[in-house]
Order: C-alpha cells, then structure tokens, then sequence
C-alpha cells in the first residue's frame, strides 16, 4: 500500500534542481563572456595588423 501523506524527497529534489540549473547557467554564462573576449581580442589584433 502506498504511504500516506507528504511525498519525503520533494523539497530536496526541488532545491537540487534548483542549484544545478543555477550551476549550469553560470557556466554557460561564464562561457559565453569567455567567447566574447576573445572575439573582441581577435578583432583589435586583425585591425592593428590592417594598419600597418
């Protein structure tokens, strides 16, 4: 027969998930910055080297 009551790991199983898509986000934020950096790098070294 099934348990009465509150259902024992929803609350936990909910911040858990909770924190790894925080985790997640802030990686793939994190990766994007990185990606945009660089791109910006790249773009003021080919300049440069079209001036002279």
């Amino acid at each position: 027969m099934p348990k009465k009551g509150k259902a024992k790991n929803t609350v936990n199983k909910a911040k858990h998930t909770k924190l790894m898509n925080r985790k997640i986000n802030k990686v793939k934020l994190e990766k994007q910055l990185h990606k945009e950096r660089l791109k910006a790098i790249i773009k003021k070294v080919n300049e440069s080297k079209a001036k002279e």
